[in-house]
């Protein structure tokens, strides 16, 4: 009999440590960004008010949750129970203090003095218990051609945090964007290592998906080449159909360039741990009128749902209104099939038929089995 070949227990070692194929846990629905000098204490919670004030002004009940969502009758009040609920308690779950093209280009005191207003607010927010689950700065590009401020943002926040606060609270990640070249993921990571040595603590970062030119270099190892430091991966919706040259009106989210994009980043991290991030609607309600607020809401839900088909389980969210479209759809897509979900994995586990005419493999028993598990982490 041929002996095993040469070589496999090394492959098949570094075949676990790249594709470990963790199960679904806890991850955001969303993130919400926050230019850097309109961010203080009261931030998530005047997010939250705003965001309810909509719900309750025009999104009385169910019937208008089935018409404006497209939920089912039988589904309608259970998804406004949990989105007044979820507004109530944590409207964001992700915050993103924002020193880059939300915030845009200061002189180096009035950014130093943006950093320390976020540390503060940070403080005051973690003392208060109202710290989101997840939370950071994400500050400029490498590709601006300046490194030098990115690094100091960054030092000078997490090392205000670390001073006020005592310890680095959970949930902390940095958001780099336009990475342009592969060689700045490296150089990135070397500066999170540094202040991993200085500071005692452990960092993790996102890249920023969002020129043509990153998709090359998007791969299986890039994590691994990393020293497991990139824990996500958001797609740039405004810069990439910009520099594809797409005209104005089709810079949008369900564009088929825009599905290509996502796929390759699907392809690239499959298996890896990284999670992904969709993109944004730049868009508000025209007035505080029913029928532009029903408008944003409808298109806002059609382009996560359009997200969720296509495996993208979080999204950016710039605006309160987005938060109650946000919650609406994403409670909506989960519950609407979470019964026959698991009534076939069931069926599966007791070697019975589901019925229907189903006949499940393996493979989409393990798919049931994980949407199953991140729905009950995204329901509240």
């Amino acid at each position: 009999m041929p002996s095993v070949p040469e070589g496999f227990a090394e492959t098949y070692r570094l075949q676990q440590a790249r594709y470990p194929e963790p199960g679904p846990g806890w991850q955001p629905v969303h993130t919400v960004y926050v230019p850097a000098d309109r961010f203080s204490a009261r931030t998530v919670a005047e997010w939250g008010e705003r965001a309810l004030s909509l719900l309750k002004a025009h999104l009385a009940g169910p019937d208008e949750v089935a018409e404006v969502f497209d939920v089912p009758s039988g589904l309608a009040g259970v998804v406004h129970e949990m989105v007044l609920r979820k507004l109530s308690t944590e409207p964001v779950e992700d915050l993103r203090v924002d020193f880059e093209d939300g915030y845009g280009v200061r002189p180096g005191p009035v950014e130093d003095g943006h950093v320390a207003q976020a540390v503060e607010a940070v403080a005051a927010l973690h003392a208060a218990g109202a710290l989101p689950r997840r939370w950071g700065p994400r500050v400029k590009s490498f590709a601006d051609g300046d490194p030098a401020r990115s690094v100091r943002t960054l030092h000078l926040f997490l090392a205000g945090v670390v001073e006020r606060v005592g310890e680095l609270p959970g949930g902390f990640i940095t958001t780099f964007p336009k990475v342009l070249m592969e060689s700045y993921l490296g150089q990135f990571a070397e500066v999170l290592g540094e202040l991993e040595a200085e500071l005692g603590v452990r960092l993790r970062f996102e890249m920023q998906v969002e020129a043509p030119q990153t998709l090359p270099f998007l791969r299986g190892d890039l994590n691994e080449s990393l020293g497991g430091r990139l824990a996500a991966a958001h797609f740039g919706v405004f810069d990439y159909t910009a520099a594809l040259g797409l005209p104005p009106h089709e810079q949008r989210l369900d564009h088929p360039a825009c599905d290509h994009a996502r796929h390759v980043m699907q392809t690239a991290f499959a298996g890896t741990g990284v999670e992904l991030s969709d993109g944004s609607l730049a868009a508000a309600p025209a007035s505080d009128r029913a029928g532009d607020v029903h408008g944003l809401w409808r298109r806002h839900a059609e382009l996560v749902r359009h997200s969720l088909r296509h495996g993208f389980y979080q999204g950016w969210d710039m605006h309160p209104s987005h938060l109650v479209s946000r919650f609406a759809t994403v409670y909506a897509f989960h519950l609407a099939r979470y019964d026959s979900y698991r009534e076939r994995v069931l069926a599966w586990e007791e070697r019975r038929s589901a019925g229907g005419g189903v006949l499940d493999e393996p493979a989409t028993i393990r798919t049931l089995a994980a949407a199953l598990r991140r729905a009950d982490a995204a329901l509240p």
